[in-house]
């Protein structure tokens, strides 16, 4: 199960989105070594970007990133408009539950990043962080931008990333705030174990059987980390023919960390030739 599926109350103008990706999210954390809460942060992170982007209207992905001077000085998550996911942490120690929020993430700022590659455009915006976490920084950043009134719930473990999302549609036709209040009271039900182990059908119908709810077709979640090689061959070319070739023969060969994919790239003496006799 790798998927986010959209729903409606059809008789409440409520939406939501369920997310529920196993495989994809154990690809993404294989061998990273994080603590339980630098998981979570992680994939609250990743949960709220792939819902974002599951509502791209043109190609182009969109980055999500919190950057600053705390014991995590890096958390970054790319979504493409097709769902496909990638990210990191970067830490320089580990972490126990009991570090206070702030002290992990310090005085950092949280960036998204909206790209279009029709247009070769991107649009940035800042959202203001809350002290009560994350999930209260994305549920104000929903209600403050979109002026959509949100509600989520994300659950991490190091099989499963889940999470739920409902909002109120703008301009609704229906005024009764006991609606809003009702759905929100039965969804605060929800626990992380049914969170994780159950398909969008049972947890909804759990939740909300008395109500009357369309649930749309499933979007594939995947995790995909493409080397870019060029990327990295442009690397070696900006270093200069000599300094390279010098630190080929200092080491034997040159490495280069791939630190968002958690992989190396490895460049030898016909590596360099090819670099440099083609960018000439």
């Amino acid at each position: 199960m790798n998927s986010i599926r959209r729903f409606l109350f059809k008789e409440l103008d409520i939406r939501g989105q369920h997310l529920s990706i196993n495989s994809s999210w154990q690809q993404m954390i294989e061998n990273r070594g994080y603590s339980k809460l630098v998981r979570q942060l992680f994939g609250e992170l990743s949960a709220l970007a792939i819902m974002l982007a599951n509502g791209m209207k043109h190609k182009g992905k969109l980055t999500m990133q919190i950057q600053g001077d705390g014991i995590v000085s890096l958390l970054l998550v790319e979504v493409t408009h097709d769902l496909k996911m990638r990210g990191m942490v970067r830490s320089n120690r580990s972490i126990d539950s009991s570090v206070d929020l702030d002290k992990v993430l310090g005085k950092g700022q949280i960036v998204a990043t909206l790209y279009n590659s029709q247009t070769e455009k991107s649009f940035q915006s800042l959202v203001p962080r809350n002290p009560e976490g994350l999930i209260k920084t994305f549920e104000d950043y929903f209600s403050q931008s979109e002026q959509l009134s949100s509600k989520l719930w994300i659950s991490s473990t190091k099989n499963n990333l889940s999470a739920v999302l409902i909002q109120k549609l703008p301009d609704s036709k229906y005024k009764h705030e006991d609606d809003w209040g009702r759905v929100i009271s039965l969804a605060n039900t929800i626990t992380d174990q049914e969170l994780c182990e159950l398909s969008a059908e049972s947890l909804l119908f759990r939740l909300f059987n008395e109500e009357i709810i369309e649930l749309f077709p499933a979007e594939e979640v995947y995790y995909e980390c493409p080397q870019e090689q060029e990327k990295f061959e442009k690397i070696i070319f900006d270093l200069g023919e000599q300094d390279a070739r010098d630190l080929l023969k200092e080491r034997g060969e040159i490495t280069i960390h791939n630190e968002i994919c958690d992989t190396h790239v490895f460049f030898s003496e016909e590596d360099l030739d090819r670099i440099f006799a083609t960018r000439k």
